[in-house]
């Protein structure tokens, strides 16, 4: 219940500091146990959050698997079985991932291995390979609508379109609620709507600024601005090519979709591939480090001209 048990071991993306040059999981443990204890449905940008990332990029690194060894090589104390819960297995880095191999393919007896991804296909595939693939469903939609209403006063309709937006995840829930109650928008969704309006604009001063701005969020936030492009840029070709759906297949907030009943139509069949290969290439230059303004220039001054290429 404390999550202090001797068989049970956790691994989870980490982050250097000044005084740790060479993390690995154990140096934040007790960051992670307050993480996991205070409230079941936890996500990767809380936890960024807590560990407090600013310009790093979190990540499960080689020197921990050295201890995954270690910590598993030994008998088991109180349990039959020893457990090691791999949390992000997605961030391991290469190196690390090929010195688990064997351990994962030949555990020692009673040791189990459980990795808990959100992207499966980030996985190195040596790794992927030995596993057992479990898919966890998504929340129903009958119980994300009693939990919502058992916990906040609000009117059925409001409860339905949360449930509808949030498509079966609870973090996404949680996060549409927040902003409801404190009558805000997203971070992501401000940067998103200001570049694609200076873009469309060609204002190539505000852009440098909308540069210099997002180049200060740190890396992982960057990444995290990326993927909701990523989001949005396919809402907005969906309603475009088939708004009669939009209640089915589109998962837009009021606010996202106020903003995209104008702007959907600039998002086509000629461009959207396009557009999407510009934000994916931002993402892999931002995760390997590359100089982050002039990522963000190169991808503001692509997107203007991405923008005026209409359909045929």
């Amino acid at each position: 219940m404390k999550l202090i048990h001797p068989d049970l071991h956790f691994v989870y993306p980490v982050v250097r500091t000044k005084k740790i040059t060479k993390p690995v999981s154990d140096d934040f443990i007790n960051q992670w146990r307050k993480f996991i204890l205070d409230f079941p449905y936890h996500g990767f940008e809380k936890w960024l959050e807590i560990t407090g990332v600013e310009n790093q990029q979190a990540g499960i690194f080689t020197q921990e698997s050295a201890e995954i060894i270690k910590k598993l090589n030994f008998k088991s104390y109180e349990s039959e079985y020893k457990v090691m819960i791999i949390w992000i297995p997605e961030r391991m880095n290469v190196t690390a991932s090929n010195k688990l191999l064997k351990m994962i393919e030949e555990p020692p007896p009673k040791t189990v291995f459980i990795l808990v991804s959100e992207d499966t296909e980030k996985i190195i595939n040596t790794i992927l390979s030995r596993t057992q693939l479990v898919k966890i469903p998504k929340i129903s939609s009958e119980s994300m609508f009693e939990s919502i209403k058992e916990k906040h006063n609000f009117a059925d309709e409001k409860v339905k379109e949360i449930v509808r937006i949030s498509n079966g995840n609870f973090l996404t829930a949680d996060e549409l609620i927040k902003n409801r109650e404190e009558n805000i928008e997203s971070d992501n969704f401000i940067r998103f709507t200001k570049l694609m309006r200076l873009s469309y604009g060609v204002k190539v001063n505000e852009l440098m600024e909308w540069t210099d701005d997002i180049s200060g969020i740190g890396r992982e936030n960057q990444k995290r601005f990326l993927e909701y492009s990523l989001r949005l840029t396919r809402e907005n070709f969906i309603l475009n090519i088939s708004p009669e759906n939009k209640n089915n297949i589109i998962y837009l907030t009021n606010k996202e979709e106020q903003f995209s009943e104008k702007f959907n139509i600039f998002i086509n069949k000629n461009n959207i591939y396009d557009i999407t290969n510009e934000f994916t290439q931002a993402y892999n230059h931002i995760e390997r480090n590359g100089y982050n303004k002039l990522i963000f220039l190169d991808l503001a001054l692509k997107i203007a001209r991405l923008l005026k290429v209409k359909p045929q």
